[in-house]
């Protein structure tokens, strides 16, 4: 569930991170905005957690979902 102050990493956290077949770097967070309006924010998670690179771990929203696509062979 969400919580005041949850960012991307903290999602992760809370899920025990990807798994081996995640496509990490291409997923996506899905954000309804006030108007009623769907966008969607690419993510590099691979980038976050590996790399630690910070300006991927963005500020979720309530309402928020995280995909994260299974990876080719």
């Amino acid at each position: 569930p969400w919580r005041d102050g949850m960012t991307l990493l903290d999602v992760l956290i809370a899920t025990r991170g990807l798994t081996r077949f995640a496509a990490g770097n291409r997923a996506e967070v899905v954000r309804r905005e006030p108007d009623g309006s769907t966008r969607s924010i690419r993510v590099r998670l691979n980038d976050l957690v590996r790399d630690g690179d910070i300006s991927q771990d963005i500020a979720m929203r309530p309402g928020d979902t995280l995909v994260i696509p299974q990876s080719w062979f």
